[in-house]
């Protein structure tokens, strides 16, 4: 294939980047709320465990060859950006067990120009967060966009992110709120709000606000079958606040609140507000 300077639009010549592009669509991203904008224009922590969290591999690749394709081969682009073909040589394999060849191909999804021009990515080195495509050679993106520029700083923040998502004990993904109970205690400002919260599957998860009378209120999040009073709030862009900040609704949803009296439906209602608002927003960069 000869490159001619800034091309809008590319006839693929090979078969296999024409496979490619008719049943290889990138896939799309879990749904999330809504992103929370970040100052600088760099990944955020939630930016990269979106990404890492799906993913099956995290590949390190140098690419070799780009074609930009004609916009019927590219269904579902978002307006001012266009679909990439991509053939790149694999560097590393960051995580990830499945077999993967020195040679890959891929579609990504990368914002053009004022002209309509796709960023020159040849001899770029990009981390792709991916799974095995259909036919040997291929991944598929985990999203139409799963590609970063490869920086040694971006992956030494990648790395602890892959690190806590193998472990043995990583916290669950969180898809919602079952029940949220506040119970008062004997002296007056004494209560204490159990939260429990749906997960994909992986295991239990409760958030426990405490309040004592003449002291400021109290939380944490076990997560294990016992509910802990001792738990403490996770630490910031760690796993465990990811799983909260970034998947917790924004208010309690009414259903949950399964507290009998006015007085202790409000309790519940004050106390999910109030680890909302302590455990932060969780702002991410990517759109």
């Amino acid at each position: 294939m000869t490159h001619t300077r800034s091309p809008k639009t590319f006839t693929l010549g090979l078969a296999a980047g024409l496979a490619l592009a008719g049943a290889l669509a990138p896939a799309g991203a879990a749904a999330q709320p809504a992103a929370v904008p970040a100052k600088g224009g760099g990944p955020t922590y939630a930016d990269l465990a979106d990404l890492a969290d799906p993913a099956d591999l995290v590949i390190r690749a140098e690419v070799r060859r780009q074609a930009l394709l004609k916009p019927e081969r590219a269904p579902n682009v978002r307006p001012g950006y266009g679909r990439l073909y991509v053939e790149a040589r694999t560097t590393a394999l960051i995580a990830g067990n499945a077999p993967i060849g020195e040679s890959i191909r891929y579609l990504v999804d990368v914002p053009l120009d004022e002209d309509g021009d796709p960023p020159r990515l040849k001899r770029e080195e990009v981390i792709l967060f991916a799974r095995p495509g259909g036919r040997p050679g291929e991944i598929q993106l985990v999203a139409p966009g799963a590609q970063l520029l490869w920086s040694e700083p971006l992956e030494a923040r990648l790395r602890p992110i892959l690190a806590e998502l193998s472990a043995p004990d990583a916290p669950p993904s969180v898809t919602g709120v079952r029940d949220v109970l506040s119970m008062p205690g004997n002296l007056a400002g004494e209560s204490e709000t159990q939260m429990f919260l749906n997960t994909n599957g992986q295991g239990p998860v409760s958030i426990t606000v405490v309040r004592r009378p003449n002291m400021a209120p109290v939380w944490g999040v076990s997560w294990t079958e016992i509910v802990d009073q001792a738990a403490r709030p996770p630490a910031r862009d760690t796993l465990a606040w990811y799983r909260i900040a970034c998947f917790l609704p924004r208010e309690l949803p009414a259903e949950a609140n399964i507290a009998q009296d006015a007085r202790s439906r409000a309790q519940a209602a004050e106390d999910f507000a109030f680890v909302r608002q302590s455990i932060g927003a969780c702002p991410r960069n990517r759109n």
